[in-house]
């Protein structure tokens, strides 16, 4: 499948149309073809054998070109050096698609895509599908727009590491580490302006990789954020969605997630019956196995949690910290929020925008009647060009 004109639409169609399934209880025979077609993975050795061992930050240590890339561009899939949230040496995979042509004066501005959920495990990565562009939600546009565009899995996806789900400052680090991959690769050709560019989770790991910026990446020059349907309170997205099938989803990464990486005891938040569940859901990745994994998580409903997350300790300190907020935005920022999303509530977003207006950032909220998580990031991508192109200069 393609990403170009009607092709792109229908890509988008199905993963809108899968997230918004992702939210209900059981699944039907259309939403399993859909994941039939946006499942099929990748055939290859690019992922086997990753390099051990350090080395700097964005640092390339594997390229490769990859098929399909849309009309007019050249992509590859990379692997590239990472830290965790302590510094510690990881490695990354993902994507990296530029324009064909000679790049403009300066070198291209780079966009770092940070992608919402597909899953935890590394088979879940975007770059590891058959048509990884699918995921890169306004790609032909920013392409259009001539920048070069460059997309992390996060650290534990498409190659062994640490989980990061949910794991704001790992995920930031990645998001901005892909940016210097992206520059490492392409030379002269990429300047060091940078954009950011994240959609649910993704929003999270953008917002904190801007936070991140001034201090881990000083060398880059941001110059705005731009996040839809942004995951921000924690404690108040898993005590809004933990009720239902796509909470227990969400909750089986992220508590798995924050017990390998702080040490956290699963059974001071979770039922028996949930900790036992967690190996098998932890497998099946969201949207490609969206069918599967609610067939798991279904019977967990009501009996997922012993009491709320964003209350009993560690679990309240670990969602506060990977809250984005802490510390004021370097940049402008770009919010955008479907009125009719189910996932991540429109007054969260609401108050996360107030916040940071408190803190003295410049943020434009662009809150989009009709539009739901799965299709706010298509429907604000107008918004997001152009506050892009303002920005840009």
């Amino acid at each position: 499948m393609r990403i170009r004109g009607r092709g792109r639409r229908v890509g988008v169609a199905l993963i809108a149309a899968v997230l918004a399934l992702a939210a209900l209880n059981g699944c039907s025979q259309a939403l399993r073809g859909e994941e039939d077609v946006l499942g099929r993975p990748y055939i290859g050795a690019f992922y086997d054998d990753p390099p051990a061992g350090s080395g700097a930050p964005g640092t390339v240590v594997r390229q490769q070109i990859a098929t399909g890339a849309p009309d007019g561009s050249t992509a590859w899939r990379i692997l590239f050096r990472s830290t965790d949230l302590r510094g510690r040496p990881v490695l990354n995979s993902g994507m990296l698609v530029v324009p064909d042509g000679p790049a403009p004066a300066g070198g291209r501005t780079i966009v770092s895509w940070a992608h919402p959920t597909t899953g935890s495990a590394e088979k879940c990565a975007p770059s590891r599908s058959v048509d990884p562009y699918v995921w890169m939600e306004g790609l032909p546009e920013l392409l259009q727009q001539g920048y070069a565009v460059v997309a992390t899995d996060y650290t534990g996806m498409g190659v062994p590491g640490p989980d990061s789900y949910l794991i704001g400052e790992t995920e930031g680090r990645n998001v901005l580490d892909a940016a210097r991959a992206a520059r490492g690769l392409l030379g002269a050709a990429a300047s060091d302006r940078l954009l950011l560019w994240g959609h649910s989770q993704g929003g999270q790991a953008a917002l904190f990789a801007a936070q991140l910026q001034p201090d881990y990446a000083p060398e880059l020059d941001l110059r705005a954020v731009a996040v839809a349907a942004p995951a921000t309170d924690l404690a108040a997205l898993l005590r809004a969605d933990i009720g239902d099938v796509s909470g227990v989803s969400i909750g089986s990464y992220a508590f798995s997630a924050y017990a390998q990486v702080y040490g956290a005891a699963l059974d001071s938040i979770l039922t028996p019956a949930a900790i036992a569940a967690l190996p098998v859901m932890n497998d099946f990745c969201l949207i490609t196995q969206n069918s599967a994994l609610h067939r798991i998580a279904q019977p967990l409903v009501g009996r997922f949690v012993t009491g709320d997350p964003g209350v009993i300790e560690p679990w309240s300190d670990l969602l506060a910290a990977n809250t984005p907020g802490a510390v004021p935005l370097p940049v402008p920022a770009l919010v955008a929020q479907g009125l009719v999303d189910k996932l991540v509530r429109p007054s969260a977003t609401a108050a996360f925008v107030a916040h940071e207006k408190q803190l003295g950032v410049d943020v434009t909220y662009d809150a989009v009647p009709g539009a739901t998580h799965g299709t706010i990031a298509d429907k604000a991508l107008p918004a997001v060009l152009a506050f892009f192109s303002a920005h840009d200069g």
